[in-house]
């Protein structure tokens, strides 16, 4: 895995028939890592709580590792190389619709605004699911907004509504599943990204995640 901690550029002479590292090992193992633990708690939400609940967690542990790596990992996993501004992004997204966006090495504006929307939905449902496991933890803030507060009292305003294991439900169950809910939708534009710009640019995205490698940039591309 010394691969992952390398900082430096990849070697640019060698021409777009060539491979290069792009994906250095850790953030493989986090994305597929993500993808697994996201679907476990999709598919354990109402019948296997403690798969569930481990499988959050574990989503919540990768999200903080990205987080980190995103600061002082390998060239490619930096935030700082590839999150763009608005207007570029919208620059890419309009050359996307006349079909002549330029191919990136690493993540292209429009997939680097995916990575953060992706990372702020995961945060939000694991950060929603953990206030639902405990009542005191929700105690701890008290300057959450108005939609979670009424979560913790019944129509008369006496007591507080309880699902199996003593889960919260109401308006925070609701912003949790809806967030859930979103990071599916997410997941499919991503999924729909990749498959645009591996026919767009004729490369296997989903492979280079799995190898590491992609094709060596040519004429026009961003490395």
């Amino acid at each position: 895995m010394t691969d992952a901690i390398s900082h430096q550029a990849p070697e640019m002479s060698t021409g777009p028939s060539s491979k290069v590292r792009v994906w250095d090992p850790l953030v493989r193992v986090f994305h597929w890592g993500l993808v697994a633990a996201f679907a476990t708690a999709w598919l354990t939400a109402d019948e296997l709580q403690p798969v569930h609940e481990f499988a959050g967690y574990t989503v919540a542990g990768l999200v903080a590792f990205r987080l980190v790596w995103g600061l002082v990992g390998s060239r490619y996993a930096r935030f700082a190389q590839f999150l763009k501004g608005p207007g570029e992004t919208l620059a890419y997204l309009g050359d996307m619709t006349r079909g002549r966006e330029r191919r990136y090495l690493g993540h292209n504006p429009a997939g680097a605004a995916m990575v953060v929307a992706l990372l702020v939905t995961l945060s939000g449902t694991a950060f929603t699911g953990w206030l639902m496991e405990d009542e005191a933890r929700l105690a701890m803030l008290p300057s959450m907004p108005a939609i979670v507060a009424p979560a913790w009292a019944d129509d008369d305003g006496d007591e507080r509504e309880y699902g199996a294991r003593g889960e919260v439900e109401g308006p925070l169950k609701e912003v949790h599943e809806t967030l859930a809910n979103l990071m599916l939708l997410l997941a499919a534009l991503h999924v729909g990204g990749v498959v645009l710009a591996s026919f767009r640019h004729h490369e296997n995205l989903a492979r280079a995640m799995v190898t590491g490698d992609k094709r060596g940039p040519g004429p026009g591309d961003i490395a």
